[in-house]
């Protein structure tokens, strides 16, 4: 552990020393909203009556009261087509890339640990979820006052989102906090016990996601620092990436690892998988501006962007690298890409989305390679080399990028935006969401070990975890 954190931390100092960190002179332009920035009502937006002229002898006329919530019909259609992209980014997106990536007799386990991830989240993100990570005013986790959804019915809008009801925004915010806790099993893929996972996941969920997710976007400590994550390079990318390099550890590697070669049994469904979370983040990026304005537009060009020129960058790192552009090395770049772009779709203009791609694949390539081999570590799927590393990565050129002089919109603060400060505050961030995802996995990981054991029997693994864990194959014979 003392050799990750030692890594991470010099690896964040010389990216952090070697960006610019002169003050900007902004001009000034419409910043976009992130998610949990309160928008302005949508243009299309029924706007309340004109109030009727003053009377000319008043001496001056009374402050105009703030228009009331509308809901807008274009931003919940949006929003609600939003969610279900995110969905289909997990199930099936999210699935078939790592179920691709695993040998073929733990193809159903892999499928199996995200499909009932997904389900079991998605339980208890309103039960709990949703009113820690949203509501309250607490530093660093929220209050019960919507445990259980209590309040709120069809024709409530959101507090955060006014122009859509606010079972739309809590069903948004809960695929996200799915694929959040759904990332981390790539790590630890082939040889850990299902009933593990599932402890494994209500704790971290409890206990790393929700507070997190409060700190940036609830209103928490790091919002309130003026933190920018537009859909999530914290709260998602570094929160699971760090989650599954503690779990490669604890679990240990794979029978084999290092001596046999553990390929990918379908690189043709990784691509899928690949294709599909490709298309899903349009959701996840896009649907994070709140409405169907001209931040989502900014948000989803630059999806596109980022992740095509990271996908290139990977492929030359790749053919420079081993002579050879792989399928699965075009797959990974566009992950890459999507991972880096997250927490800034909102905030950069297409030129530094295109920058930022191609900044974060050949990082993401070492860290595969390279930095996996130095730190000693099996982590099965790359998570933490493509979404940790990818998360860090993105969320500290967030600061660069949105500096209106570089085609950015200056974040949250355009009139007061500067580059250096800005750049402070992401290094803030990443380095506390690292600390705290560490700490919290670490527990959560032992508990389940105490409760359950978290791996597997050599003689189960060797088998393969479709047969011994599920009692079923994907393929037939």
């Amino acid at each position: 552990m003392k050799k990750l954190l030692a890594s991470v931390l010099l690896g964040v100092g010389l990216l952090a020393s070697t960006l610019p960190a002169t003050a900007q002179t902004p001009a000034a332009p419409e910043s976009a909203a992130a998610v949990l920035a309160a928008p302005a009502t949508a243009p299309d937006a029924v706007a309340p009556a004109a109030p009727a002229p003053a009377v000319a002898a008043a001496p001056e006329a009374a402050p105009a009261a703030a228009p009331a919530p509308t809901l807008n019909s274009g931003d919940t259609a949006w929003m609600l087509t939003s969610t279900l992209l995110v969905i289909l980014m997990i199930i099936p997106g999210l699935a078939l890339f790592y179920g691709g990536l695993a040998r073929s007799k733990n193809m159903l386990s892999v499928l199996a640990q995200v499909f009932v991830i997904f389900a079991l989240i998605s339980v208890l993100w309103p039960l709990y979820g949703y009113t820690l990570a949203f509501t309250g005013d607490g530093l660093f986790i929220g209050a019960l006052d919507k445990l259980f959804l209590k309040g709120i019915a069809p024709d409530t809008l959101s507090g955060l989102l006014p122009t859509i009801p606010e079972y739309v925004f809590i069903a948004f915010q809960g695929t996200f906090a799915a694929i959040t806790v759904a990332l981390i099993v790539g790590a630890f893929a082939e040889r850990i016990k299902f009933s593990a996972v599932l402890i494994f996941a209500v704790l971290w969920f409890t206990f790393s996601y929700l507070p997190v997710a409060h700190m940036v976007w609830g209103g928490g400590f790091l919002a309130k620092d003026g933190a920018l994550d537009f859909a999530g390079g914290t709260v998602v990318h570094i929160n699971a990436g760090i989650a599954g390099l503690v779990g490669a550890y604890m679990v240990g590697k794979r029978i084999g690892y290092g001596r046999e070669a553990l390929t990918p049994h379908s690189l043709t469904l990784t691509m899928v998988g690949a294709s599909l979370l490709w298309v899903g983040w349009f959701g996840f990026n896009a649907g994070s501006a709140g409405a169907a304005n001209g931040a989502a537009g900014l948000a989803f060009i630059n999806t596109v962007l980022a992740t095509g020129a990271a996908t290139l960058a990977w492929l030359a790192t790749e053919a420079l690298h081993k002579g050879k552009a792989s399928m699965l090395g075009a797959a990974s770049g566009a992950v890459a890409g999507l991972v880096c772009i997250t927490p800034a779709a909102g905030f950069v203009g297409p030129m530094g989305a295109i920058v930022m791609g191609l900044i974060a694949a050949p990082i993401c390539v070492w860290g595969v390679g390279g930095l996996k081999r130095l730190l000693g570590v099996d982590d099965a799927f790359d998570v933490f080399g493509v979404h940790g590393l990818g998360g860090i990565v993105g969320a500290l050129l967030t600061a660069v990028f949105a500096a209106q002089s570089l085609g950015g919109t200056g974040g949250l603060t355009p009139d007061t935006f500067s580059m250096g400060h800005q750049l402070w505050v992401q290094t803030e961030g990443v380095l506390l969401t690292i600390v705290w995802s560490a700490v919290v996995s670490f527990i959560a990981y032992k508990i389940a070990d105490v409760l359950v054991g978290l791996r597997v029997s050599e003689e189960a693994e060797r088998e393969g975890l479709d047969i011994t864990s599920h009692g079923e194959t994907a393929y037939t014979r």
